[in-house]
């Protein structure tokens, strides 16, 4: 199987443990958009990626290219962008995976469960009727039925389908 190219990988994380000057997101969007880099959308103040440790198939988060940790400092015309391309990625995920329910929202800081709190960025999670098992209540494993480069064919080609 070929390597991903991943800047989050463990070992670069823990050789890297001061991330003041490194952002996940800031790096993504210097890489060309494939299964390497996980962006499946570029608009025009956000971009869409797929999460590399998600809870659900499906799991996306939308990013402004502002690097930020604030809501308030964004424009609002990238606020604006980031809800209704939020909007729209739901309708993709419909298509893509037919999920029950979502959940949708940033969490704003370290003590709200951010895991990379200097760049403000918007989870959409897709949810079914019991989808919460064993493995990641009592084991804290996520199993998920496909490849992340799977994920991000199936979510680039509904995204394609459905015009923004």
């Amino acid at each position: 199987m070929k390597q991903l190219w991943s800047p989050w990988r463990m070992e670069y994380i823990e050789r890297n443990a001061n991330h003041s000057k490194y952002c996940v997101f800031c790096e993504a969007i210097k890489h060309e958009d494939g299964p390497e880099n996980q962006i499946v959308y570029r608009g025009e103040n956000v971009f869409v990626i797929l999460n590399r440790y998600p809870y659900t198939s499906g799991h996306l988060m939308i990013v402004p290219y502002q690097h930020t940790d604030s809501l308030k400092l964004l424009s609002p015309a990238t606020r604006n962008e980031l809800i209704e391309i939020t909007a729209h990625a739901m309708e993709v995920l419909d298509k893509t995976y037919h999920p029950e329910g979502f959940n949708a929202g940033i969490n704003i800081g370290k003590a709200a469960g951010a895991g990379i709190a200097d760049h403000i960025h918007l989870h959409i999670v897709p949810r079914w009727n019991g989808d919460t098992n064993f493995m990641s209540t009592i084991g804290e494993v996520r199993v998920l039925p496909e490849s992340l480069e799977d994920t991000y064919y199936r979510i680039l080609k509904a995204w394609k389908e459905i015009s923004t």
